[in-house]
């Protein structure tokens, strides 16, 4: 069993004969998206994954598997880095004078 999501996703998807397409219309999502999560440039959801698991019959389980740590890291880095661009100015000042003293 892999534990790459990306390989699982694309392994899935071609033992049921479904193209990249097909899956994007199923979970309502674009044919990139699909193609990005096979590629390993984006993880699922976990609504996208458990739609993915019922779509093809496996458990959540199965696809999730364990999340890899440097991905961990990455994902963290990004939410606050979304976080951070929807704070107005004077809150991202504050945020930098608490951060300055956690460092």
């Amino acid at each position: 069993m892999e534990n790459d999501l990306g390989a699982k996703v694309k392994k899935l998807r071609i033992s049921h004969g479904l193209t990249q397409e097909d899956v994007a219309k199923a979970l309502d999502v674009t044919p990139g998206y699909i193609s990005n999560v096979e590629n390993g440039r984006n993880l699922m959801t976990l609504r996208m994954l458990s739609y993915y698991a019922e779509l093809t019959g496996v458990s959540l389980d199965y696809l999730a598997g364990s999340v890899d740590k440097e991905y961990q890291k990455t994902a963290l880095d990004n939410e606050i880095i979304q976080l951070v661009q929807k704070l107005d100015t004077d809150k991202k000042e504050k945020l930098i004078s608490t951060l300055r003293i956690w460092a």
